[in-house]
């Protein structure tokens, strides 16, 4: 009981091993030039929407949702940002450029999948649609 008790302790949380792979694909953004300007934007209230990275690359804002899985099968992590995560990303992306004065700059939304074998950064995964 003892050691099952010690494995468990060992292990990382969700969000530990979460934010490990947000600065993995920090630290791979950066090397590529991009410059963070927001971690972990949240909307507030129920319901809303979360954005895991916000980065400058030269004059657009990139809106960056970060996946990691430990197996690459049934498509990997960027296949896993489905069709209602990607409307809530969406729903932040608006609320954080009300909050910016003047007029919002191009924008795109990418997602970096972080897995065993490495970093896949995906330029303009999706789009805002309309």
């Amino acid at each position: 009981m003892k050691d099952v008790l010690q494995g468990l302790l060992a292990r990382p949380t969700t969000k530990a091993v979460g934010d490990a792979a947000e600065d993995r694909a920090l630290a791979h953004l950066r090397r590529a030039g991009l410059l963070l300007v927001a971690r972990n934007y949240r909307t507030p209230g129920r319901g809303g929407g979360e954005i895991d990275l916000v980065m400058r690359d030269r004059d657009t804002l990139v809106f960056v949702e970060v996946r990691r899985r430990s197996r690459g099968d049934h498509g990997g992590a960027a296949a896993s940002v489905s069709p209602l995560k990607q409307r809530r990303i969406v729903f932040a992306a608006r609320h954080f450029l009300l909050r910016r004065a003047g007029a919002p700059p191009p924008c795109r939304f990418d997602v970096v999948s972080v897995e065993a074998d490495g970093v896949q950064w995906l330029r303009a995964a999706f789009d805002a649609g309309r």
